[in-house]
């Protein structure tokens, strides 16, 4: 089994580093293909990739179209049996996150599965802000503003091949409408994993405006829409935020 890694980024110097060692420290090692899509940094983003990528990792420098559109590109160059994405202010907390992915994935009918994030502070890493616990996929949960923390995502590559990738209709909401899309019309079969798989900074380019949240919040009704799905907006808002309230006050497992 083989598992492609896809690391979106862009002017990344003070993140990318603890990206790159948490993926190196992973005791699934032989079989990981690490694809980095920059978007044309100026700063030392691609040095240090360079000198602390995996051996063999497949690096792209160039303009693109957005987050959702490296990650495409990231899709169309993978070649691993299983894909997932890990951005460049992210990190996995534990040596055995992609040991436990492949290990579900010996089951021939899990066509997905992802885990729970944590977000953590900008400056201290060890600093847990909030805890995203997600649960088992239950039918019409989207509509409800449910979905798992997408790093956390991990799904087979013929997935992407008969489903395809990211609608780039959708500038902050592609990874709920992609997931929405794959869970919910589809019915792919998914398996959650009770496991921090992922620790993210605070910081998002989603999180970092109240317009941004609106934004995506609206995006996110769309998608349900095009999914026939049948969105109430109110019932929407209302459940993504007190879902997010709570992230506040669990306490994760590590």
């Amino acid at each position: 089994m083989k598992i492609s890694i896809i690391t979106v980024c862009y002017n990344s110097e003070n993140t990318i580093l603890d990206t790159l060692i948490s993926l190196k420290n992973q005791s699934f090692v032989m079989d990981i293909e690490h694809i980095i899509i920059d978007g044309g940094s100026t700063d030392s983003t691609l040095h240090i990739i360079k000198n602390n990528a995996l051996p063999d990792s497949i690096i792209i420098s160039e303009n693109d179209n957005g987050i959702y559109d490296a990650m495409n590109k990231g899709l169309d160059l993978a070649s691993g049996d299983i894909v997932g994405f890990i951005n460049s202010d992210d990190f996995y907390p534990s040596p055995d996150v992609l040991a436990s992915v492949a290990m579900v994935f010996k089951n021939d009918l899990v066509d997905c599965c992802y885990g729970d994030l944590c977000y953590v502070d900008q400056s201290n890493s060890e600093r847990v802000i909030r805890y995203w616990r997600s649960e088992p996929f239950i039918p019409n949960s989207f509509r409800r503003g449910w979905c798992p923390p997408h790093p956390t995502f991990f799904a087979r590559r013929n997935i992407y091949k008969k489903f395809g990738g990211f609608n780039l209709n959708f500038r902050l909401a592609a990874d709920f409408e992609l997931m929405a899309r794959l869970l919910e019309k589809h019915r792919i079969h998914s398996l959650y994993l009770p496991k921090v798989f992922v620790q993210m900074r605070l910081g998002g380019a989603t999180n970092n405006s109240i317009r941004n949240i609106l934004k995506q919040n609206y995006e996110i009704f769309q998608s349900l829409k095009e999914l026939s799905l049948r969105p109430s907006f109110f019932s929407l808002f209302m459940n993504k935020f007190f879902a997010k309230l709570a992230q506040y006050f669990r306490k994760p497992a590590l």
